[in-house]
This record gives C-alpha cells, structure tokens and sequence, in this order.
C-alpha cells in the first residue's frame, strides 16, 4: 500500500510559441486547465502503475476542488484523508513554451493547511513496510512528522526535494530515498555540475558519506542513482518533449509502485524514467501520466 502526502492544485497552463523574458510579454496559442498538484500527480502515478493509493491532502470549498479529485477518484485512489476546508483549491499557473520546457507559479491555498495532524493520522493508518511519499509542497512541519513516524514504524519513505525550500537540508536526511532533479541535487551536493560524470562522482561522495538511497534525474540524459555503495546510470527514451510538466512526479509515482511491489530496484527505476519520458509526450501534468501497460510496451 501507498500513502501519498502531498498536494492539490488545479493547474491553468498557457502555451507561447517560447517562454517570455523578464518583464516581457507574449502572446500565447492555447489555453486549458488540468488536474495537478505534485502529490496528487505522484499518486495518480502510482495508482496508474499498478499500487493502490492513499491520497493525504487538502482542498478548498471552490469549483476547483471537486474537479482537482476526479481523475485520482476516477483511477480509484483512496480520498478519505483529503480534507475540504474553507477557501481556495491549490493553483498553479504555468507557460509551456514551444520547445516544452515550462515557468511555474503555484499559489498553496489550501494545500498550506496540510498539518502535522494530518500527517499523523496518515501514517497512524498504515503499516510496517508500507510506502511513504511527500514532497516539498505542504507545510514543513507536516513533512517532518511524516517521516520521523515513518521511520519509527518501518516505513520505507520516499522524498521529492521539489520544490526547493530552505528546510531541504534538514528534512531530506530523514527519507530513506531522496528523489532530486539536477538543479535540487545542486542543493544538496553544495555545487552544481557542469556534466553528468561530474554528478556521478558528486552523488558518489554525497551516498558514501550518508549511506543514503539518492536519485537524481536529468531529463533527457536519464537518471543517476546511488544506493548500497553502488552507482548507476539508467538511460531515458529518445522522445521529443510536447509538455515536460508533470515528467518528474510520474517517475516519481511509478518508482514507488515498483518498490513497493517489490521490483527490483534497478529495473523499478528503469521503468519510472520510461513512464516519466512517456509523460512528456501529452500536455498537461496528470491528463500526460501514461497507463501501465504503455510503459510496459516500451520496456
């Protein structure tokens, strides 16, 4: 079983033939509004993949809400631990420019009600050997009692450091898998990295000194892992990006339905880099999230 911890947005996405520079603006080609939220894409991810899923989070009381759950209610997620409180649903504006690349802003609204309570009560419900998985979009203080009850009951955990925060560096230590893009590995390595090589021998001292399971993805150029002293490499898919938003928390979803149902590690991260490539193909964060059986035909 999977609990996912985390939140809810409606996402409004416009599409510019590129992406504006500061104070600049352009005009766009398309206009539309899907399901988001970086725990509710992770977890439609993994339930998608195959897990069934808890979904913990909040919502607010506008036309947002009902329509930012459908496609979570639709796959079959569990929405018992979403709460609807007064106010806003979670937003998030986003410009895909023509190459696929994208701008992000996101307003919390309800999803900054998510609380330690929350939390608890969230895992109070799952069991030892059960899967965990938050990311940075919710209150700090709902993340750290996750995973400091996580790992108190042999909970395996698992912590996407996006967006970046100030509370990165003290709350990724308490994960037993830490799921970063290049620029958040940058975060917690100290540097950036001009080349992958460079971010090898980088995730090589970082796992050596922590022992911990890290993982960081390249987009195209795949990902890098390290874990139990070993380093690997795993190729992407050849694709030309439609809409890379979402790509990062599909991989993200779909690893953790693969560990949890006991896959092999290396070929669970395999398949989550194929599903995340997969999802750049489509517009849109959760409408992009590909079926099982399209990832597996890829494999």
């Amino acid at each position: 079983m999977i609990t996912v911890i985390g939140s809810v947005n409606m996402d409004l996405i416009a599409t510019t033939p590129r992406l504006p520079e500061p104070g600049e603006t352009v005009t766009g080609t398309d206009f539309a509004t899907a399901q988001g939220g970086k725990g509710a894409n992770q977890a439609l991810a993994a339930q998608r993949a195959g897990a069934d899923v808890k979904m913990c989070g909040a919502v607010g009381n506008d036309a947002f809400a009902g329509e930012a759950l459908s496609l979570l209610d639709e796959a079959g997620a569990n929405l018992g631990l979403v709460r609807h409180i007064e106010g806003p649903t979670g937003t998030a504006l986003i410009l895909v420019g023509g190459d696929g690349e994208n701008m992000i802003a996101v307003i919390p609204a309800a999803n900054a009600h998510v609380s330690q309570s929350d939390a608890e009560q969230a895992i109070a419900a799952m069991s030892e050997g059960d899967t965990l998985v938050l990311q940075m979009e919710i209150p700090d203080a709902a993340i750290e009692a996750a995973l400091k009850a996580a790992r108190a009951k042999g909970i395996r955990s698992v912590l996407n450091i996006a967006p970046l925060t100030d509370a990165v560096e003290r709350l990724a230590p308490l994960a037993d898998i830490v799921i970063a893009n290049e620029t958040e590995f940058a975060r917690l390595s100290g540097r950036p990295t001009a080349t992958l090589e460079a971010a090898r021998a980088e995730l090589d001292a970082l796992h050596g000194k922590s022992g911990q399971c890290l993982i960081v993805t390249f987009g195209g150029d795949g990902v890098l892992w390290a874990r139990d002293g070993k380093t690997e490499h795993v190729h992407s898919l050849s694709i030309t990006p439609v809409d890379t938003v979402g790509a990062g928390d599909t991989f993200c979803g779909y690893l953790a339905q693969g560990l949890d149902a006991g896959m092999d590690f290396a070929k669970a991260v395999h398949r989550a880099a194929v599903a995340g490539a997969l999802a750049c193909l489509k517009p849109g964060a959760q409408p992009s999230i590909p079926m099982s059986a399209e990832v597996d035909a890829h494999l």
